[in-house]
């Protein structure tokens, strides 16, 4: 597993006035919704995330985890996916999960060089 990435300081500018319980009710639901956008986006692929964005919904499923260790709570890859793809990961890439083109392919690796 990749290192774990830094928790961003998110109380900067309009945030700064907010306390740190409506803040994490507030960042909590926006999270929800992009959970629920991705769900719903199943044309965007994750080779696509990862060339535009660099992170994909795989990423997202391993923050959600090691949020979840810091918090002291175990959770297993599987069960991390199943959270973001909302069912389970090989029922989402049957559905929807497409060959990467050679295109998206060469973009990524140009991208991540030793990935």
């Amino acid at each position: 597993m990749p290192a774990p990435q830094p928790e961003a300081d998110l109380a900067l500018g309009a945030a700064a006035g907010l306390d740190e319980a409506a803040r994490d009710r507030i960042e909590a639901a926006a999270f929800r919704k992009l959970v629920e956008h991705l769900r719903t986006r199943t044309d965007v692929q994750n080779i696509d995330m990862m060339n535009l964005a660099g992170f994909c919904r795989n990423c997202m499923s391993r923050w959600y985890q090691e949020a979840a260790a810091d918090a002291g709570l175990a959770l297993e890859t599987p069960a991390a996916r199943e959270i973001l793809y909302g069912m389970p990961y090989k029922d989402w890439q049957a559905k929807f999960q497409k060959e990467a083109s050679a295109e998206q392919k060469a973009a990524f690796a140009a991208a991540n060089p030793g990935h």
